[in-house]
C-alpha cells in the first residue's frame, strides 16, 4: 500500500504539475520521509509493525503537500525572470512560515492522541508517531532538498519553452473551475454571506444525516472462522471425539469441491474438545471469502443433537476466543439460580429481538454439570488448627497446583513456581480424601479426617465481576448492525422490557467487553478532538500573530468533516462495508 500510494501520488502530481522534472523534485519527499520514519521509530523504541506501517501509508499523500507549496512558489519567482538559484532562495524564504505553520499544527494535533490510556491508545500511538515523524521530515525536505534540486534541475533550463506534457489541459481546466467558482462566491457582500450560510448549513446537515453508528476496532476480513460449541453437561471425552468426527464427515465434501452449494472450498480445519471449551475452526482456499463459510458451519452445528454454538469470523485485532465484535452482557448477583433465570430471559429475548445475532453464554446457562464437593468438617478442622481456607489450599495443591512464588532471572521472562501433588496420586475424587496433609501442629493426617465428599451438580466454573457471581452473554450482532446500535438496543429496549416484566429480579445487568471499551475510547477521543482544536488555534495565533485569522482557517473543518462522512457513505454504498470505528475517528482528528 505504501508503494502503490506513493506511485499514485506521483501520477497525480504529474497530471497537475505537467512536468517530469517538477514531479521528480516533489516526489523525492516521499521516499526520504517514509524511510526516515524508521529512524524515528527506532529512536522512540517502537517496533516496525503493521500499525506503524499503516501510519506511514496514511501519510504518503500528505508528504508532498509542503513540497508542492514550496515548488509552486519557486516556479512563480522563476517565471518573473529570476535565475534558478535566486528563485529557489526567494520562493522558499517567502513561504517557509506558512509551511512551518501547516506542519506544526498537524504535529500538534497528534500530541493529545499519544497520551490516550485506553486500549486503543496503543494503536493510535504507533500511527501518530509514524505520521508526525513523516510530516516533520517532509518539512525538512521542502525547505532544504526541494530548492536544492530545483536549482540543480533548472539552472540551465528555459522555463519559457513548454513541452507537450506541459500543454496538458488538465491543470488549467481544474484551475479555471476553481477560480471561476471563487470569483462567483466573492462577487459582492450578498454572495459572500450566502456562501458562508450555505456551506455551513450544508456541512452541518450532511454531518448529521450521514453520521454512522460507531464500531470499536476494525473487524477486517481475516481468513479464519471460529465455531464455539456448547455441548450438554457432562459429555465424556468419547462423546466429544464423536462430535469432532461428525463435523469432519459433514464438512469433508467442501474440502473436495469449490463452489459446492455456493460455498467456497475449505482449505483447513481443526477441532478442540476440552473440559472447558469445545470449538472448531476453518480457513478457506479463497483468502477473502472466509465469511461465506459461516452459514455452512452454523448448519453443521445445528445437525449435532443437543449441541448449539456460535460461528464468528475472527477479527484482525481479536485477542481472545469469541471476544471480537461482541457486546458483553454481564448478569451479576448473589444466588446462582437467579442469575441463570435472568440470563435465560436475556438470551431468548436478545435472540428474538436481534435477528441473525449469535449469543454465547460464558460459562453456561445450566447448573447441571457433574460436580464433586469437598465439605469441610469445622470441628475437626479447628481441632487440627486448620481453617476452611487451609483445606482449600491443600485441595488446590493436590489437583491443579498452586502458585507459590515467581522466579524472574535477569533477561528471562517470569516463571511461576507451582506446588503440585503427584498426578498419579489422585485418579478419582476418593483419592483426594486419602491424600496426606499436615496440620498446624506438624502431625500427618488425611483429608478424610477433616472433610467429607459429596456428589452434586453445578456450573462448570463460577466467574466473578466486582466480587459478584456473574454469567456473561457474548452477543455478536449481525454484520449490518453496528456495535453501537446493538448496545443501544440491549440497553434501551431489551433490558427495560425484561425489568418491566419482573424477569431480572435480584440481579444487576451491565454492558461490558468491546462495547464498554468503545464508549470509553469515544469519550477520550471527543476530549482529545477538543484539545487538538484548542492547540491548533493557539499555535496558529502565535504563528500569525493574530487571534482572528485562525478562525478563517478553522471554518473549513465542518465542511471537511461532512466530506469525510460522505466518503464513508460512498465506500459503504459502492465498495465494501466500512464501519465508523476508532481508526475512522482518528482519521477525522488527522483532518484538523
Amino acid at each position: 500500500n505504501i508503494l502503490i500510494g506513493g506511485l499514485l501520488a506521483i501520477c497525480v502530481l504529474l497530471l497537475f504539475l505537467r512536468s517530469v522534472r517538477a514531479t521528480l523534485i516533489t516526489g523525492i519527499a516521499i521516499p526520504i520521509a517514509a524511510v526516515g520514519c524508521f529512524i524515528f521509530l527506532w529512536l522512540l523504541g517502537r517496533n516496525l509493525n503493521v500499525v506503524s506501517m499503516a501510519g506511514i501509508s496514511f501519510a504518503v499523500g500528505m508528504l508532498v503537500d509542503n513540497s508542492i507549496v514550496v515548488l509552486e512558489n519557486i516556479d512563480r519567482h522563476r517565471k518573473k525572470g529570476k535565475k534558478a538559484f535566486n528563485a529557489a532562495y526567494d520562493g522558499t524564504r517567502e513561504v517557509w512560515g506558512a509551511v512551518l505553520a501547516s506542519t506544526a499544527t498537524t504535529i500538534a494535533v497528534f500530541l493529545p492522541v499519544v497520551f490516550i490510556h485506553e486500549e486503543a491508545g496503543q494503536l493510535f500511538r504507533d500511527i501518530a508517531i509514524a505520521i508526525t515523524s513523516a510530516i516533520f521530515l517532509s518539512l525538512i525536505v521542502s525547505i532544504s532538498v526541494i530548492p536544492t534540486l530545483y536549482n540543480l534541475f533548472y539552472k540551465k533550463g528555459d522555463t519559457a519553452k513548454q513541452g507537450r506534457l506541459q500543454k496538458s489541459f488538465i491543470g488549467p481546466f481544474f484551475a479555471g473551475i476553481i477560480l471561476n467558482f471563487s470569483k462567483l462566491c466573492m462577487k459582492n457582500v450578498a454572495t459572500r454571506l450566502l456562501t458562508i450560510i450555505l456551506f455551513t448549513t450544508l456541512s452541518i446537515g450532511l454531518t448529521f444525516q450521514l453520521l454512522p453508528s460507531a464500531e470499536y476496532l476494525p473487524q477486517g476480513n481475516r481468513n479464519l472462522i471460529l465455531n464455539i460449541l456448547i455441548p450438554p453437561p457432562g459429555y465424556s471425552t468419547t462423546k466429544l471425539k464423536n462430535i469432532g468426527r461428525n463435523i469432519y464427515e459433514e464438512s469433508r465434501p467442501y474440502f473436495e469441491e469449490d463452489g459446492k452449494d455456493g460455498f467456497p472450498m475449505i482449505k483447513n480445519m481443526f477441532f478442540v474438545g476440552a473440559d472447558r471449551i469445545t470449538l472448531f475452526g476453518g480457513i478457506s482456499t479463497h483468502e477473502t471469502r472466509a465469511r461465506e463459510l459461516i452459514p455452512l458451519f452454523n448448519k453443521i452445528m445445528r445437525s449435532i443433537p443437543g449441541v448449539f454454538g456460535v460461528s464468528i469470523q475472527a477479527g484482525i485485532f481479536q485477542s481472545g476466543i469469541g471476544e471480537g465484535r461482541t457486546v458483553d452482557v454481564n448478569v451479576s448477583g448473589e444466588k446462582i439460580q437467579d442469575i441463570i433465570n435472568a440470563s435465560f430471559a436475556l438470551f431468548s429475548t436478545i435472540s428474538a429481538k436481534m435477528e441473525h445475532s449469535q449469543v454465547r453464554p460464558v460459562p453456561s446457562l445450566e447448573a447441571s454439570y457433574p460436580e464433586v464437593r469437598i465439605i469441610p468438617r469445622k470441628e475437626k478442622l479447628a481441632a487440627n488448627g486448620l481453617t476452611a481456607l487451609d483445606l482449600g489450599v491443600y485441595v488446590d495443591i493436590l489437583m491443579d497446583g498452586r502458585k507459590i512464588e515467581e522466579y524472574r532471572p535477569e533477561g528471562i521472562k517470569q516463571n511461576d513456581l507451582v506446588l503440585k501433588g503427584k498426578v498419579s496420586a489422585v485418579r478419582s475424587p476418593e483419592d483426594i480424601l486419602n491424600s496426606i496433609i499436615v496440620n498446624r501442629f506438624g502431625d500427618l493426617i488425611r483429608v478424610r479426617d477433616v472433610a467429607d465428599i459429596s456428589y452434586s451438580q453445578g456450573m462448570p466454573q463460577i466467574n466473578h465481576l466486582e466480587r459478584d457471581r456473574t454469567i456473561t452473554l457474548q452477543v455478536t450482532p449481525p454484520a449490518d448492525l453496528s456495535l453501537q446500535n446493538a448496545m443501544e438496543l440491549i440497553e434501551n429496549d431489551i433490558i427495560p422490557l425484561l425489568e418491566k416484566e419482573g424477569r431480572l429480579q435480584n440481579v444487576r445487568v451491565d454492558i461490558g467487553g468491546n462495547a464498554d471499551k468503545l464508549v470509553a475510547t469515544r469519550n477520550a477521543l471527543q476530549w482529545n478532538l477538543l484539545l487538538a482544536l484548542i492547540i491548533t488555534y493557539l499555535l496558529m495565533s502565535a504563528l500569525f500573530e493574530n487571534f482572528l485569522y485562525p478562525f478563517i482557517i478553522l471554518f473549513s473543518l465542518p465542511l471537511a468533516g461532512a466530506g469525510g462522512f460522505a466518503g464513508l457513505w460512498l465506500v459503504n454504498a459502492l465498495i465494501a462495508p466500512q464501519g465508523f470505528d476508532v481508526l475512522s475517528m482518528l482519521g477525522f482528528i488527522i483532518l484538523i
